[in-house]
């Protein structure tokens, strides 16, 4: 009976040492998991910030263009009215 006590009680420690150990390595493979998710979303997070820029420039370039564009047509317009003015 002392006999299958003992080998009742190492049967349960190498259990238990294993249940323990799986814990441990599948906690690190976590661990190791979350950390390169947050890599990859610090990524991202960067791509989005440098998209919103990007965003901003093309607006004010878009109208800087726009009032560009404007300022030629009425610079066109005075020109085609000094010609006529210089014909009649």
């Amino acid at each position: 009976m002392g006999t299958e006590i003992v080998v009742s009680l190492i049967t349960l420690l190498g259990s238990a040492l294993g249940t323990f150990g799986g814990i441990f390595v599948n906690g690190k493979l976590t661990a190791y998991r979350i950390e390169q998710l947050e890599k990859k979303q610090d990524r991202h997070n960067a791509v989005i910030e440098r998209t919103y820029r990007l965003e901003e420039a093309v607006k004010l370039h878009e109208e800087k263009i726009k009032v560009a564009s404007h300022r030629i047509d009425e610079l066109e317009h005075n020109v085609k009215f000094i010609e006529k003015e210089n014909q009649g």
